[in-house]
Order: C-alpha cells, then structure tokens, then sequence
C-alpha cells in the first residue's frame, strides 16, 4: 500500500515545463499537471504576429484562420467555417466567411460572401461584402461587386458590374455611377 501512495505522489507534482507552470504548481494542486491553455495560445500567436504583421489584428480577435501562404495555389474549394482567410498565394475557390486579407502578390478568383474585404492584391469574379469593402493603393478588384460600405485608397481599382447594398437590386441610378461620385 505505501508504494502506491508514493506513485500517486509522484504525479502531484510533476517536474515543471515552463515558469509558469512552476508557479501553478506552488499555488494550487488540482490540475497543476497539465500546462495552462492560455500561455501556450499567448506564445503561439506571439510567432504568429512576427512573421505575419499585416495580419495581427485578425490573429487577436480569435477564431478559426486560414493563411494561403506565398507560392501556394489552392484551386477548385469551397472555403466554410472559417473565420479570416490570408491570401498571400494564388487561391481559386468559393468562399463564405467572415474577413478576407488579400496581401499585396495575393490573388483569389472565384465568388465571395463576406462581411469584410481588405485588398492589397487582386480580386476577380463574383464578390458580395456585406459590411465594409477596402481597395488598397496597390488593390484590384474586378468582376460583379456588392458592397455595404466602399474605401479606395488612391490607385486601388474597382472594374466590373458594380453595386451599392447587398440586398437585390433597388436603384434607379446606374451602380457605377455611384461608386465614381462616392471617390
């Protein structure tokens, strides 16, 4: 009986991992032996936001991220459930999602229902934004585009079948028109 108290003694305190972990383990004993989730999360995104930097506000809102590293091609996907997606490569999908950060060699052709677009890059085909549209300086976006809310830095390009609002069609003036006055 006293060897087996002594195994179970053995795992009440474990030979620490990190600092932190260390300091855990004086303060309390239940569940001292498994590393906090929020330190390694804290030293994940740390890497993460060094090597992307133009990304950094996505990283610290939380959710589900895809980065489309450079050099990459993904083709012929549908994008679901995620809740930023990175364009540093070439992607040819469809997409449903939250944010879209194309960087400035990115590109991404196909269709798009999101709530934000930050373009650097070049966007081509079907693209509905229901809140909040950005054309970057270096930016191009070209196809058929709805929008809630238009910035375009001078230089961005915006080409195409152009329209105000995402819901159906409602205006009695051409879309076009409108985007060339709101610059």
């Amino acid at each position: 009986m006293l060897r087996s108290e002594t195994l179970f003694g053995k795992r009440e305190t474990p030979t620490p991992t990190s600092p932190l972990s260390a300091t855990n383990n004086l303060s309390s004993n239940s569940s001292s032996s498994f590393p906090k989730p929020g330190s390694q999360l804290s030293s994940q995104g740390s890497s993460s936001l060094a090597s992307h930097p133009a990304s950094a506000s996505s990283v610290s809102e939380g959710g589900s991220k895809l980065i489309v590293g450079p050099n990459i091609k993904l083709k012929g996907v549908e994008i679901t459930d995620c809740d930023t997606l990175v364009v540093e490569g070439r992607v040819e999908a469809t997409m449903n999602s939250r944010v879209i950060h194309i960087a400035e060699k990115g590109a991404f052709k196909g269709s798009a229902e999101i709530e934000i677009a930050e373009i650097h890059g070049e966007f081509d085909g079907d693209l509905t934004v229901r809140e909040k549209l950005v054309i970057y300086a270096t930016g191009k976006v070209s196809g058929k585009i709805r929008y809630g809310k238009v910035v375009i830095e001078e230089g961005g390009q915006l080409i195409g079948e152009v329209q105000v609002g995402t819901g159906p069609a409602k205006l009695a003036t051409p879309p076009v028109a409108i985007a060339a006055s709101s610059i």
